[in-house]
């Protein structure tokens, strides 16, 4: 079964003459009930996120506005984009933990899947046209922005994690993060053959078959370890 949620949280788009802004309301407290109504009685549940909140956005907690991100509006804080993709991600995996019906549940969060645009971004000419992996002198992967990311969701499992076992669920990392920095190569680009998108790359998506394979190899691993955690 797979579940698609934008944010893993509740969100609204901001409307304009009755036309989507491409604008949100996040609700930072409040999981997206098109998925978390899914999961109880699952063995299994593997969450991502992240990509989705690189835009302007609006934070809620409780229902009151408490900052934003990417946006210059006086008097409201820009809290940034980490902190909108950890809060997120802390309220999915409270949800899972504080949940009656998820007794023996393993949660898996895959960590974050880099973007390799050059040039720009996905909507000023942002493009991806390399034809092999980085060479290991080649990648930014100390210093990289994709890996503080990968480092705030890695705390955020290990924080519910400590707890979890004694409830009989849990949590665990899916890593990908690094393996997929290496990976420019691995993208549709300019032949992901939207129609509606034409002049614009996908350096977000992955091609199928292609480097993703291995994250199958790696939850096959991460299941065989598993099997039996609760038993």
């Amino acid at each position: 079964m797979i579940l698609w949620s934008k944010f893993l949280i509740k969100y609204e788009e901001r409307m304009v003459n009755n036309s989507g802004t491409g604008v949100f309301n996040l609700h930072l407290d409040k999981v997206d009930e098109k998925w978390a109504s899914k999961i109880p009685g699952l063995d299994y549940v593997i969450i991502s996120d992240a990509h989705w909140f690189s835009r302007k956005n609006y934070l809620y907690d409780q229902d009151k506005l408490i900052g934003c991100v990417y946006c210059n509006d006086v008097n409201i804080t820009d809290f940034g984009l980490n902190f909108s993709i950890r809060m997120s991600l802390r309220s999915a995996l409270n949800f899972i933990y504080d949940c009656e019906e998820c007794k023996g549940m393993v949660t898996f969060v895959r960590t974050y899947s880099p973007a390799h645009f050059e040039g720009g971004t996905w909507n000023n000419g942002g493009s991806c046209n390399r034809t092999r992996p980085y060479g290991k002198e080649e990648a930014d992967t100390d210093k990289s922005t994709d890996l503080e990311l990968r480092r705030q969701q890695v705390e955020e499992v290990e924080r519910v994690g400590k707890e979890g076992n004694g409830k009989g669920r849990a949590f665990r990392v899916l890593d990908v993060t690094r393996a997929m920095l290496m990976r420019p190569d691995g993208h549709p680009g300019e032949y992901w053959g939207n129609k509606w998108m034409k002049g614009y790359n996908d350096c977000v998506h992955w091609c199928l078959p292609g480097p993703i394979d291995v994250w199958n190899d790696l939850l096959l691993v991460a299941l065989e370890r598993e099997a039996g955690v609760f038993k």
